[in-house]
């Protein structure tokens, strides 16, 4: 008889599965890899038989009206993560049905702030044996590994004990630059990759491909500030979210028109409904983040399950204010390496009533910034001390800095 899971452990592993489908789907296209990409099949039934189970836990659970109103707020996020999961699917199956993806997307895509890289730890390496904990690529290297395929078997967000081994394939997130560093680590050579080629004049497809790297973009950035709205209690994020959905319709739009312009500049437009499909999974990823965030929306606090779930999960959301004569304090992102320095991508930047999402590296920071990151529990207490953010662990919630001069 199978062993009936608690509802915060079917949402935990709901939404872990569904944010690494995602990133998978992704690394399926810039790999066209379809091996990838039928991993996210599979993890989109895994997801599924989770929050079937999640739904049959609540209603045994539900034994009042008041039980019922408790638990409404679990049942949407279960509805909101099974949007994600099925628009990761979508993007999975652009690369198993050979739908077309342009080389210049995939240009792009190595060129991100974030990349998703793979990584074989070979015969001459220096990780094989040592723990995830102890080796620290996060601090060390701005990446973190989200996933393991050893032989014909996958570790999906794997512990902080777990133990590589000669032969591991990793699958890691982070800055470009960190990848060469992991390959060294792990007995590969650099691959030293070319900066993107510069064009005179960008063409239609260019155009396009630009409006599908900002849609990309903005349905990360759109499930990362959900997750911080509902975890921080925060009305401002939620309504953030909902202001990326109104531009992620935007951009779907203006992409139409560009991939219909490049329609007529190429021998075979065939290549071109790769783009069209992953534009519109990403919309509908953003669409699923600002249904999520309507469980904080009604009066009072969520079920304190989904908060406990969303702290618990494999990467976590942490926010820092920069204080004035901190290291962070008038210096820009890039020269900062807070991926190398912290493990930590930076969301989103507070500026007083502003928020600047998916901050460039030339951004600078000043006294007042209140940074939203997400990723490795243990890069949190780095952000903050790179802040000079002096509030007990754990504290939460904008404070209003003093003599700020922030715009």
């Amino acid at each position: 008889m199978r062993t009936r899971k608690t509802v915060k452990e079917l949402l935990v592993g709901a939404k872990d599965a569904a944010e690494l489908m995602v990133d998978l789907a992704y690394a399926a296209i810039f790999f066209g890899d379809e091996s990838l990409a039928r991993e996210v099949l599979r993890l989109e039934e895994r997801v599924d038989e989770l929050l079937v189970d999640l739904r049959a836990v609540c209603m045994i659970a539900t034994r009042t009206p008041d039980d019922a109103d408790r638990l409404a707020g679990v049942l949407s996020m279960a509805v909101s993560i099974e949007g994600i999961a099925d628009a990761a699917e979508d993007i999975a199956r652009v690369v198993l049905k050979d739908l077309g993806v342009p080389g210049e997307l995939r240009d792009d895509l190595r060129h991100a702030t974030e990349v998703t890289a793979r990584v074989k730890i070979r015969e001459d390496n220096r990780i094989a044996g040592s723990t995830l904990r102890d080796l620290e690529l996060p601090a060390h290297t701005g990446m973190w590994v989200i996933a393991i395929r050893r032989d014909v078997d996958w570790v999906y967000g794997p512990g902080p004990e777990e133990v590589l081994r000669e032969g591991d394939v990793l699958f890691l997130q982070g800055p470009p630059e960190g990848v060469d560093h992991v390959r060294e680590l792990a007995g590969g050579t650099p691959r030293h990759f070319p900066p993107p080629p510069q064009r005179a004049k960008l063409s239609n497809l260019d155009r396009a491909v630009d409006v599908i790297i900002e849609l990309k973009n903005a349905s990360e950035v759109a499930v990362g500030l959900a997750y911080s709205a509902i975890l921080l209690r925060d009305q401002s994020l939620a309504a953030e979210v909902a202001v990326i959905e109104d531009k992620s319709d935007e951009l779907y739009h203006q992409l139409e028109g560009w991939v219909l312009r490049a329609a007529a500049e190429l021998e075979d437009p065939d290549e071109l409904r790769g783009l069209i499909h992953l534009a519109s999974s990403s919309e509908r990823i953003v669409d699923a983040a600002q249904s999520m965030t309507r469980v904080i929306e009604d009066e009072g606090p969520p079920h304190p399950i989904i908060a406990a779930a969303l702290a618990e999960a494999d990467e976590i959301v942490a926010e820092a204010i920069v204080s004035a004569g901190s290291p962070a304090e008038g210096r820009t992102l890039g020269q900062l390496q807070l991926h190398t320095e912290t493990g930590m991508e930076v969301l989103a930047i507070q500026r007083r009533e502003r928020w600047i999402y998916r901050p460039r590296r030339s951004r600078s920071l000043q006294a007042g910034d209140r940074l939203l990151a997400i990723g490795p529990e243990e890069g949190a207490p780095r952000l903050r001390d790179l802040c000079g953010d002096q509030r007990p662990e754990g504290e939460e919630g904008w404070i209003e800095p003093e003599n700020s001069d922030a715009e």
